[in-house]
Formats: C-alpha cells, sequence, structure tokens
C-alpha cells in the first residue's frame, strides 16, 4: 500500500476531463446501476476496500493547492 505523495498521471487527467456527457448517460441508460453509490462494494469488494485505504493514505499533488 502506497501512503504520501500520488505520482500525477497527465494522461488520466486529461481522460477524466474529456469523457463526455452522453458517453455517461448512454451508460447509465443501458446498465443498470452504472454511477450508482456503494455500486463498487456490490461488485468488486476488494478492489474497493483496497481504494478507500488509499485515497485515505495517499495525497495529490492539488491537495497541496487547498
Amino acid at each position: 500500500m502506497k501512503f504520501g505523495m500520488r505520482t500525477p498521471s497527465p494522461r488520466r487527467s486529461i481522460k477524466v476531463r474529456t469523457t463526455g456527457k452522453w458517453k455517461r448517460q448512454a451508460k447509465k441508460a443501458l446498465i443498470p446501476g452504472y454511477g450508482k453509490k456503494g455500486m463498487g462494494w456490490i461488485r468488486n469488494p476488494r478492489k474497493a476496500a483496497y481504494n478507500k485505504i488509499y485515497r485515505k493514505t495517499t495525497v495529490s499533488i492539488w491537495d497541496l493547492f487547498k
């Protein structure tokens, strides 16, 4: 498990900002449970637990400017 500063990824940062609104709406219409809170725990509890701990123990570079 990583502690401290996360390594920034420009590629992922751009990907997040450019994922279209229509693409999310289409997935929400076709996939039941898409975007609903808590679905990660149902689909893959081990990964969801890891991600929860990871987010609490690491810091983004953008968090330093807040």
